[in-house]
Order: C-alpha cells, then structure tokens, then sequence
C-alpha cells in the first residue's frame, strides 16, 4: 500500500463469484496451496495517481500467489525496473510483498482480479470484471493518463468508456484522446514470454514511459 493512504474505491470481494471458471480454479488453488493468496488481487499504488498501468491478470505464482500486482514471478521484473527509472518507485523493488515499496504518481490495476486458466480470460470474464476497473478508473481524480498493457486491457478500456475498438484499435506506442480528456496509451505486455522472444525490448516500454511523461505534462487540467 502507498504511504499516500487508503485507496477510495470498491475492490471484489474475496469470495467473489462471478466467474464460475476461475472459481473452480481458484477453490482447487487453495487447496493445494494454502499458504498463497488465491483471490482477487486489489490495486496497488498512489491514490493521487496522476498514471494508471492495467495490466492484464494475476499469474499464477505471481500476484495470485502474493496478493500484490506484477510481483512474485518474472512478469514485474521489467514493469517495476521501468518504474524505479521513471521515479514511480519508493523504496527497492525485491520482487516480494515484505520488500515495502510505494508507488508514487502511478497505480497498477488489472483488467481481470482473479487467476484465469492459462492466463487466457473469456471474453465474459472480461466483462463480469469491468465494472471493478471502471470504479477503480473513475475514483482517481488526478488521472491524467493511461497506460495498457495488451490488447485485452486496451479493449477493456475502450468498451468501458463506451468507445468503438474499430476506432481505435490496439497498436504498442499508440495513444487515444479519451471522452473524458484522459490519454490511453498502448504497450505489448511486459510478459516473460514478450521479453524472451524480444517482441518488447527494455528500450521499447521506456520509450512508451517517455511518451507518458510527455503526454502527461501536455494534458493538465
């Protein structure tokens, strides 16, 4: 949690049971892993984020396991390093709940809460979840700008603010003019995967962190 304070808007419950599928997966989970989070994983971050990163879910033993956004397996590695260059980061990112970090000017969410198999959501999952993303969305009030991470974070955001995807389809280093005034940006997910096969460069998502600096300082209210 931020040293800024509590973060204002209604997460899922623990037990939440919207999603049969990753119900069932969930249930398995804790039983053959007590000791991990096995739920809904809430936001972490700055309630005066003037940044939202939304990612796509919690991998299995990462947040799903450690109850905290992109820690716990390789998938943060590249997002919190990015971050610490950027000034996000209060604190030493370890990779571990215990090492006490704070995010300061940015907030990580998820367009899914819950482990999905594979890491694969259905469509139907995605939209059983908006309802949280877009609480979490409209409860920050210095929000400036955007970033998705994959394309099922971007159509996510774009059917939450009632857009057309035909319109503004996903692309790494695009950005769209929101309704609201606000800016979505658009990156490859910094999955393992992604950064193994060199599909995302460490070159590559800070120079989309360059143009949510930019974008941001062009965009005040």
């Amino acid at each position: 949690m931020s040293d800024h304070g509590p973060l204002h808007f209604a997460e899922p419950p623990y037990g939440c049971r919207r999603c049969p599928r990753l119900v069932t997966l969930r249930k398995s989970l804790r039983r053959s892993k007590p000791d991990w989070w096995n739920g809904p994983v809430p936001a972490f971050g700055d309630p005066e984020a003037w940044l939202a990163i939304v990612g796509l879910a919690p991998g299995k033993e990462g947040a799903n396991r450690t109850g905290r956004p992109f820690t716990g397996d390789a998938s943060g590695e590249m997002l919190f390093a990015t971050l610490t260059k950027f000034g996000f980061v209060q604190g030493e990112f370890a990779n571990d709940p215990s090492d006490g970090i704070a995010l300061d000017g940015a907030i990580i969410l998820n367009a899914i809460k819950c482990l999905p198999p594979e890491n694969k959501p259905t469509g139907a999952e995605v939209n059983n979840c908006r309802d949280y993303l877009k609480m979490a969305i409209r409860a920050l009030p210095n929000l400036r700008v955007i970033l998705a991470l994959g394309k099922v974070a971007h159509d996510s955001l774009i059917r939450m603010e009632g857009l057309r995807l035909a319109d503004r389809k996903f692309r790494h280093g695009a950005h769209h003019q929101l309704a609201d005034g606000r800016v979505l940006i658009d990156s490859y997910h910094c999955s393992r995967y992604n950064v193994n096969t060199g599909r995302l460069t460490a070159a590559m998502f800070e120079r989309v962190f360059e143009q949510t600096v930019y974008l941001s300082s062009t965009n005040r209210p």
